[in-house]
């Protein structure tokens, strides 16, 4: 567990350090400073993330699946109303440190989530640190998360230091059950949550452009269903 509780805390550090230049970045902008840098800034870090979607999504090597997985996924978000909910979760914090309502501390929450749990470092990490006791990829996830916290929290504000405990949380469970998951998630699975989480960060990066309102949050289960395809394949072949 030491990999996942480093990468949690750096992703903690490094968006603390963020949101106090979101904090003064929003005086200044009180003070004088052009809107059009502050748009220039948010569309810089937008599409940097929907290139980071598209690197994901390539990984791919069942475009049906992917498909598959995000019409069945967005469905049952749907029906679940994840988006709705998150949004609830994020105006109440935001009502609880002091600000207004429609904060983007559950969009920060999301979307640093997704960037930071989505992938083959994260998955390959956790069974690493559970089976071998190795923590060297964790350590490396540590140090880019950190750097990618402080960047997304300078602009996204305190909500995404929240994603440091769906990462532990969710890297945590891995490494623990890494004996049982590990027949669980070969390569090909892990490649296909890879490239269904890669569409979900370019609907994230679209989100941050002002493109489009991609319901994100909804279509979280998505991820969930190529480990679920393959274990049935498993089963019944």
């Amino acid at each position: 567990m030491w990999g996942t509780v480093v990468n949690a805390l750096a992703i903690l550090a490094g968006s603390l350090l963020g949101s106090v230049i979101h904090m003064g970045s929003g005086l200044v902008l009180r003070k004088g400073l052009p809107e059009a840098y502050s748009d220039i800034i948010m569309q810089g870090i937008g599409l940097s993330v929907v290139i980071i979607g598209v690197k994901g999504a390539l990984e791919t090597r069942n475009m049906l699946l992917v498909i598959m997985s995000l019409v069945i996924g967005g469905i049952i978000g749907q029906a679940a109303g994840i988006e709705k909910k998150l949004d609830a979760i994020g105006n109440y914090a935001q009502r609880k440190v002091g600000g207004a309502e429609n904060s983007t501390i559950s969009q920060g929450f999301v979307s640093a989530s997704l960037i930071f749990c989505v992938g083959a470092m994260a998955i390959v990490g956790s069974l690493d640190a559970g089976l071998k006791g190795d923590y060297q990829t964790l350590y490396a996830k540590s140090l880019l998360d950190g750097i990618t916290s402080i960047v997304l929290s300078s602009t996204l504000g305190i909500g995404v230091a929240f994603s440091s405990i769906a990462v532990f949380v969710y890297q945590g469970a891995i490494t623990l059950a890494s004996e049982a998951l590990s027949p669980l998630l070969s390569e090909i699975v892990i490649a296909e949550m890879t490239a269904v989480g890669g569409i979900l960060i370019m609907g994230i990066g679209l989100n941050m452009l002002k493109v489009k309102k991609f319901n994100v949050g909804n279509m979280l289960p998505a991820i969930a269903i190529p480990p679920i395809y393959y274990f049935l394949i498993k089963i019944f072949s």
